[in-house]
């Protein structure tokens, strides 16, 4: 598992138990994961306000957390082998303003999810807007559609 380079300086403290997760994930979800791992890394480097992300594993799934954020996690499954997914804290108004935001470019699951099919790009732009409300949540949680 590589770590993309970074354009400015924000402290990444990894659990080694993450690189085990990744390096197990079928080889046909190895790629789409790491993607997902790509755009946390690039959105947490791309904005000013976070200065540390740490990435552990919660419920056995890779998870990124900052101070004033929202927990994000990432998993595949196999009892749903062509899908992946993104998590987030289901109490949070994140999925409902992503809803609202991006309409049905996303497929949601419930207010806790965005659902990624493994035979479809991910719009990049899009998710990294997510993203970075996730680990921003307690900064933009009062704005209306969380600033988005």
């Amino acid at each position: 598992m590589t770590t993309p380079l970074l354009k400015k300086f924000f402290s990444l403290d990894t659990s080694p138990e993450v690189k085990s997760v990744f390096e197990n994930y079928p080889d046909f979800v190895r790629e789409r994961m790491g993607n997902l791992r790509r755009l946390v890394l690039e959105t947490a480097d791309e904005t000013e306000e976070i200065t540390d992300l740490e990435e552990t594993l919660k419920w056995g799934e890779p998870s990124y957390l900052t101070k004033k954020g929202s927990t994000l996690r990432m998993d595949w499954k196999e009892k749903r082998p062509g899908q992946y997914a993104m998590y987030f804290k289901c109490t949070s108004r994140l999925v409902p303003a992503f809803k609202t935001v991006f309409g049905d470019l996303f497929t949601f699951e419930g207010d806790r999810a965005i659902v990624f099919q493994l035979d479809e790009e991910v719009p990049e732009v899009e998710v990294k807007r997510c993203i970075k409300a996730a680990l921003r949540y307690h900064e933009v949680k009062h704005l209306p559609l969380l600033g988005m």
